[in-house]
């Protein structure tokens, strides 16, 4: 599994931020850092709840 941020659709919400701290970071310039691109699959779930919970679908799992 792999994130992928679209930071030029980020508005930096920080949804993903609070509902992942270990792998979002927003930054001061109010876009999303990936904090940990490649996260394990003991992880999916909580990874997939912060992507979900992005109102501008700015986050994607690829695998």
């Amino acid at each position: 599994m792999r994130i992928v941020a679209d930071r030029a659709r980020c508005e930096g919400l920080g949804m993903c931020e609070a509902m992942a701290p270990d792998f979002f970071e927003v930054g001061d310039d109010g876009t999303v850092t990936v904090l940990d691109g490649t996260p394990g699959e003991e992880h999916r779930s909580a990874v997939l709840a912060a992507v979900d919970a992005c109102p501008v679908l700015a986050l994607s799992l690829d695998g």
